[in-house]
């Protein structure tokens, strides 16, 4: 069986995971604070400028309020939602999953009146899907260039929207043969604004692929797999046993949710720095260790900017230890940037790379003002009680969009879509 029927049947057949499908509901409240908050962000004035003065049918709503044809809410919410970079991620996969998965089963859970629960699974599907095909293109697609949140995403954006337009299976190989001709998305994009776009045209294709299969347009049924397909052309890795039990066990069981406004490579660093429990006046020097891939991606010793601070190791770091709020978007500020206590602390602050630490994990080292050394580590990987990330999703919600997290979260525990949908206007 080829990876385009594999994913069909299962996008198709009944979801099974209690644990997963609670998971889905976390990264829904997520994607919607992100999105909510992401409306004042440059290009997302760009993208609902277009699609609302598109108009059309009113079929789903818009982060920032109006409505518009599926198609386009899925374009101008997935890029929004992306907007901030603060969304979840899947370090397997290589990308951001639910930007480019949740607009597109939203838009058309709307246009044909499903349910919230409906909502929930085919969500879940897609993203699972997602990060399926993420790791069956492996790394090497993403190392040449490729951005698979945008890539692997447009092929989890249609598994969720022939889901919810319940396609035979037929149809559904003719959508992913679609969305594979019409996948796109570079990392040569990363720090513009091309990179939230990328998740929106992911969300968009799923949705345009799903509605075209389902009216009758046919296309390769090996658009993924098969010669010159999106594997073969884009330097994927084919690795079949992505799939072997997609539908059996849950990738996104172990999504990371960012619980600090910056690089994810941080985010271990920044964890064993809290649990550490110090403060800036009682450290003398700090050593950071941290794998190799990290070195090229967020160590920026001596950041000048808000934007360059969320890429630097001794900065966010100098910051934990100075009680700045790591999880706030206004810390990432030029003049937080500029602090003169913050650029002393980050003087005393040595970054090591070393391959006896995964791409997840990150130990500090702090040498105290009175001679003794202190150790911390943190593993991303580390498996958190989803009661614990619950928490931590709400603060950081309320921390985003204020008290408008709160319908929004009743609205998901109480399945009600409508309430759901409101929250985002």
């Amino acid at each position: 069986m080829g990876i385009e029927q594999k994913l069909a049947q299962v996008a198709l057949a009944p979801v099974s995971g209690v644990d997963a499908v609670a998971m889905m509901r976390l990264s829904i409240l997520d994607w919607a604070a992100c999105g909510i908050a992401g409306t004042t962000e440059p290009v997302a004035g760009i993208i609902r400028g277009r699609v609302l003065a598109d108009a059309g049918r009113e079929d789903a709503q818009v982060f920032g309020g109006g409505r518009v044809p599926a198609r386009a809410a899925a374009l101008a919410n997935g890029t929004i939602s992306h907007a901030l970079d603060f969304d979840d991620t899947h370090f397997a996969h290589i990308g951001h999953p639910s930007v480019a998965v949740v607009p597109a089963a939203l838009a058309l859970a709307e246009r044909q009146g499903a349910g919230f629960q409906d909502f929930v699974e085919a969500a879940l599907i897609g993203v699972e899907g997602s990060i399926r095909t993420g790791v069956w293109l492996g790394r090497d697609h993403y190392e040449v260039g490729f951005h698979q949140t945008a890539t692997a995403g447009a092929i989890g954006a249609t598994l969720a929207a022939g889901r919810i337009l319940q396609l035979t299976t037929d149809q559904m190989i003719a959508a992913i043969g679609i969305a594979a001709t019409r996948a796109s998305g570079l990392k040569s994009q990363f720090g513009t604004m091309g990179k939230p776009y990328n998740a929106g045209i992911a969300a968009e294709t799923g949705v345009e692929a799903a509605l075209l299969a389902q009216a009758g347009m046919t296309s390769t049924i090996a658009g993924l797999g098969g010669p010159q397909g999106l594997g073969p052309t884009h330097h994927g890795a084919a690795e079949i046993d992505a799939v072997s039990d997609f539908g059996q066990t849950w990738l996104f069981e172990t999504i990371s949710h960012k619980f600090h406004a910056c690089c994810h490579g941080l985010h271990a660093m920044l964890e064993a720095v809290a649990s550490a429990g110090l403060d800036a006046k009682d450290v003398a020097s700090v050593t950071i260790q941290t794998h190799p891939r990290w070195m090229t991606v967020c160590n920026k010793p001596d950041p000048v900017t808000g934007l360059e601070a969320k890429f630097s190791y001794r900065q966010t770091c100098a910051m934990a230890l100075h009680g700045v709020e790591t999880a706030s978007i206004d810390s990432f500020a030029d003049a937080t940037a500029a602090r003169a206590d913050l650029v002393a602390t980050r003087q005393l602050i040595k970054v090591e790379p070393t391959t006896r630490l995964s791409e997840m994990q990150a130990r500090v080292t702090f040498t105290l003002a009175n001679g003794e050394t202190r150790e911390s580590f943190h593993d991303l990987d580390a498996k958190m009680p989803i009661d614990t990330r619950q928490a931590k999703l709400l603060r950081k919600a309320k921390g985003l969009i204020g008290d408008r997290h709160d319908p929004i979260w009743t609205a998901i525990q109480r399945n009600d879509i409508t309430g759901f949908v409101a929250g985002l206007a």
